[in-house]
């Protein structure tokens, strides 16, 4: 679930990115606003985004080797931290790039709106508000997508805790985009309102801020998966509880678990076993109890479990 939902908020996303840029593109063209630039920007880097998170997804399902043995899950994790380097760098940093540019021509010329004033005043605002409806689209998609595997958790906790990274890292995109499309239509409208081209760089340099701040978000976000995340408490007890109401099993000694990719998890446990001296008897334990771990976490598809004896008893 958490992959096909991904995948689609992924490409509902891509087309929303794709024609939002050309959009915007097109009118920056025509009234030279740097709002209109950084969005445009924006949007070109979401939807190189969207393409890494649909590489990264076709990458990992490729089957384990020799050298991989526990296969290639985990490429999403890398393609998904990529995307917050491209949207700190070609986002955030080149709109404030821009920013810094505009505000450093209209101190010079603080009357000076280029285009803005022109026959094409109307263009940007146009733009900006279509790209609203069509990011609007984008996001509704993602939120519906999220809501099939959300539960109960809040939103800052899904986007915290979930280990499919594709549904976060769009669900922020597409929050941020909308938001930056606000600044920038708040940025231009002031400028063709009081005739200052700096409200048109004050939208800039807020576009720039918020992209950087989600790009940190995200990195911090991917960095943790990277590392290797354990599976989450409810699925860690419901595995406990099945392996401990084993047949031939008296108790878990210690247990560990880890994230191979969004849907693998590795699972690995010292079990007591009872005293006897038959082997069959203590391998037919750990079938069952490897049977009973996956039936309440299909996700574990890589199971050790260290048969010792309860010395306790």
């Amino acid at each position: 679930m958490s992959t096909e939902g991904g995948t689609k908020a992924v490409v509902a996303a891509l087309s929303a990115n794709l024609g939002i840029a050309v959009l915007k593109f097109a009118a920056f063209v025509l009234t030279r606003s740097s709002s209109l630039l950084a969005e445009a920007i924006h949007s070109l880097a979401d939807s190189g985004n969207q393409v890494l998170l649909l590489l990264g997804g076709r990458r990992a399902q490729r089957e384990a080797t020799a050298e991989h043995p526990f296969g290639y899950g985990r490429e999403r994790y890398i393609y998904a931290f990529l995307v917050s380097i491209v949207l700190f760098s070609v986002g955030g940093l080149f709109a404030l790039y821009e920013a810094y540019h505009k505000l450093h021509h209209v101190l010079e010329h603080p009357h000076d709106l280029g285009q803005l004033d022109g026959r094409w005043w109307w263009a940007p605002v146009v733009v900006l508000v279509g790209a609203i409806v069509m990011e609007g689209f984008s996001f509704r998609t993602a939120i519906a997508e999220a809501n099939h595997t959300r539960g109960a958790v809040s939103w800052t906790q899904f986007v915290r805790r979930a280990k499919a990274p594709e549904l976060p890292v769009v669900l922020l995109e597409d929050a941020a985009a909308l938001i930056g499309l606000v600044f920038a239509l708040l940025g231009v409208g002031f400028s063709l309102i009081t005739g200052l081209g700096v409200f048109d760089a004050i939208g800039t340099a807020l576009i720039g801020l918020l992209l950087v701040a989600v790009a940190v978000v995200l990195s911090i976000e991917t960095r943790s998966l990277l590392l290797g995340e354990s599976a989450a408490p409810e699925v860690r007890s419901r595995i406990a509880t099945a392996i401990e109401g084993t047949d031939g099993v008296n108790r878990i000694i210690h247990m560990k678990t880890l994230h191979l990719g969004p849907d693998e998890l590795l699972v690995g446990a010292k079990i007591a076993v009872e005293p006897t001296e038959a082997a069959v008897d203590v391998a037919a334990a750990i079938d069952r109890a490897e049977a009973a771990v996956r039936a309440v976490a299909p996700s574990a598809r890589v199971i050790y479990l260290e048969p010792d004896i309860d010395r306790r008893r």
